[in-house]
């Protein structure tokens, strides 16, 4: 079975809209937050002189609204690992209901050169422990 990594959110009363829902564009903040152990695993310092990670696309799709006043937790998990790439596939939970998934391709990114980089035999497993 593989791990997850989570985070919970106290949703603040600024990221609701007028319907008392959190914003569609807060979602995508949280999931880029909860990629932080993903970053940790590139970037141990998380310094960003030694960034070595490019977003190349992201999707959203929610189910249901998420609100104000509750807790939420983002799943964090990898779904796909390729040569140079691998996707983060996130779920938004909130009171044990799935309101919004997200997948994101990062890339293994060398910005002296501005190319690809392939992931190392090491990275490879520690995403592994991760897939779905």
């Amino acid at each position: 079975m593989s791990k997850t990594f989570e985070m919970t959110f106290s949703p603040r009363f600024s990221e609701t809209d007028g319907m008392g829902h959190i914003s569609n564009t807060v979602i995508p903040i949280w999931f880029e937050a909860a990629r932080d152990p993903i970053f940790e695993i590139f970037v141990p310092s998380m310094k960003m002189t030694d960034w070595n990670l490019i977003l190349a696309g992201f999707n959203v799709t929610f189910s249901a609204p998420s609100f104000y006043g509750k807790p939420v937790t983002i799943l964090t998990n990898i779904s796909r690992i390729g040569s140079a790439s691998f996707e983060v596939y996130q779920r938004c939970m909130q009171d044990g209901k799935l309101t919004a998934e997200g997948r994101t391709t990062m890339v293994h990114y060398d910005y002296e050169s501005e190319s690809s980089m392939k992931l190392s035999e090491v990275i490879k497993e520690k995403l592994k422990e991760y897939h779905v």
